[in-house]
């Protein structure tokens, strides 16, 4: 499979990357993978049996904004410090060598390819961003940068004084990503990344697409379902799925099990190799 997938970037001229959670796994970032991956990274909510369910809601805010921003606030504390693994840059090489267009569509809301140096304006972020904060009562429908820091207890996992509070109105403010049960994300700011992903499409519908698509899981399928409307309704697109425990997907397109800095790297060496080969025959 890692020689098919070095062929389709290689003839590549326009990159699609998709990327879930497990992208954020190799730079350190929890599996929250079913409870007990999420508890054996949270003790604490192991203690109160509460799940990564339970807690992504919006009506904590409302109801418990402590408990709610114990958790987020942890959440944008750890992305703030965490550094892209090796992976984010591999493939911006391979983007700067063909020097192709790209786009990156990620249901992860942890800005990841943002701090690894991706154009803000070539990624949709389908679910939002923690580094972005709303008004929980909707007193606005406008949404503004995250620059708060929360400090958190991490033996009850509770947040301390001062919390953030909308810019507009003082009262409870959340994060500006799509929660369980939600009813209250305000997502123009989605909306608009993907309009500019819709032009981007349209724009490279006869050229050849390869999608790199990693740690995209099926229990929630939106990236995985993402990747494949690419290459179906792209003329010229090839998929490549990396992920460890749910890699297949339909021929023509490429399953490869392993983690996505794994695949990554390994189709990286192949690929300078060919390079190499291609360069001792000229």
């Amino acid at each position: 499979m890692f020689s098919r997938a070095v062929k389709a970037i290689a003839d590549a001229e326009v990159f699609i990357i998709t990327a879930g959670a497990g992208m954020g796994v190799d730079s350190g970032q929890p599996d929250f993978r079913g409870h007990e991956g999420f508890w054996n990274a949270y003790p604490a909510y192991a203690k109160l049996g509460v799940c990564f369910e339970n807690l992504s809601t919006p009506y904590h805010f409302i109801d418990d904004p402590h408990f709610a921003w114990g958790f987020y606030g942890h959440c944008v504390n750890m992305y703030r410090e965490t550094i892209p693994h090796e992976g984010f840059h591999i493939i911006q090489k391979w983007i700067e060598q063909k020097n192709a267009p790209y786009f990156v569509v990620t249901s992860n809301v942890d800005g990841q390819f943002q701090k690894a140096g991706y154009d803000e304006d070539r990624i949709y972020e389908v679910h939002g961003s923690l580094h972005w904060l709303q008004c929980q009562t909707l007193c606005t429908k406008s949404v503004w940068t995250n620059t708060h820091t929360v400090q958190v207890d991490f033996e009850t996992m509770r947040a301390a004084d001062p919390l953030p509070v909308c810019e507009y109105c003082g009262k409870s403010c959340r994060p500006n990503v799509l929660m369980f049960g939600d009813w209250t994300w305000l997502s123009q700011r989605a909306e608009a990344q993907k309009r500019a992903m819709d032009a981007f499409l349209a724009e490279n519908a006869e050229r050849r697409v390869v999608v790199i698509e990693m740690g995209a899981g099926a229990a929630i399928p939106t990236i995985r379902a993402k990747s494949e409307r690419f290459g179906n309704e792209l003329k010229h697109a090839t998929v490549i799925r990396i992920n460890p425990r749910e890699p297949e997907i339909y021929e023509p397109n490429i399953s490869i099990a392993c983690r996505a800095l794994e695949g990554l790297k390994q189709i990286d060496s192949a690929l300078t190799e060919l390079v190499g080969s291609a360069a001792g025959l000229d």
